[in-house]
């Protein structure tokens, strides 16, 4: 693109400058806007003994250093861990989902959080989803940029052939790369939810304690309102209750599948 629109090394300069800069701050600072993003609240176990205790006393369980505790005001059924390592985490449950669970169940799915933790999920998904994002915008800024500067090099010799095959291959990436980026991380994602909900289940050795948890949670229709489509894959269920067009593109393989992998392990 640098040699095509006249620009030289610099466009090269920049876009390795913005694609770091990216990465550190999903890397580092990622948990931190996710958590702001959903409206968490961190809590002490003054605050809340009961959900502290029961994180506390399976992370010695799983031998995995406790991580900051979040509560998020919200009616909806759901909850969350983010974190790039054991040593950085914090899950986030909603008051919802406190108040509706029974102590068996609501400690699957905080097992079930933590095991996103120790499986280093959140990291694998924070890089994913920054490698997706990358892809679209850099067919997204192929595209327009051949749309709107395409007759920049035209005077050159076969400038004119050059820039028809170009602006081809950017609409070929435009279509198919951010699609194509997009599954894989929903696969991915999912392989994760389940894998999840094996560990939660080994670790509490109460696998029926998360298949009730998530009965109660997809018999709710209450929608999370502060989760967006950049967060959604973080959560225990799909945060986008309902039927909706997000629903079609959802992180989260079918509870009731989930449901039936948990019993069969009983």
């Amino acid at each position: 693109m640098g040699y095509y629109l006249g620009y030289g090394n610099g466009m090269v300069i920049f876009a390795v400058v913005l694609s770091v800069l990216m990465t550190l701050i999903s890397y580092y600072s990622g948990d931190k806007i996710a958590l702001s993003s959903a409206g968490a609240r961190e809590i002490k176990k003054e605050d809340n003994p009961y959900v502290y205790r029961m994180t506390e006393n399976l992370c010695i369980t799983a031998g995995t250093p406790t991580p900051k505790v979040y509560i998020i005001d919200s009616p909806a059924l759901n909850a969350f861990a983010t974190g790039r390592d054991p040593q950085h985490a914090s899950i986030a449950l909603t008051t919802g989902i406190i108040q509706a669970l029974q102590n068996e169940e609501l400690e699957g799915v905080i097992a079930h959080e933590l095991s996103h933790i120790k499986n280093f999920d959140i990291r694998l998904m924070t890089i994913v989803v920054v490698l997706v994002g990358s892809i679209a915008i850099i067919s997204n800024w192929f595209f327009r940029a051949q749309y709107f500067m395409g007759g920049r090099r035209n005077n050159d010799r076969g400038g004119g052939q050059i820039a028809g095959i170009i602006m081809i291959v950017g609409f070929v990436l435009l279509m198919l790369s951010p699609v194509i980026a997009e599954l894989i991380k929903l696969a991915i994602s999912r392989k994760r939810e389940y894998l999840a909900d094996a560990s939660g289940s080994l670790l509490t050795r109460y696998p029926e304690g998360l298949a009730r948890a998530l009965e109660k949670i997809s018999q709710s229709n209450t929608p999370l309102q502060t989760a967006s489509a950049a967060t959604a894959h973080l959560f225990i269920s799909n945060p986008f209750k309902g039927k909706s067009f997000l629903n079609m593109f959802s992180t989260h393989p079918p509870i009731e599948d989930r449901i039936k992998k948990l019993r069969g392990m009983a």
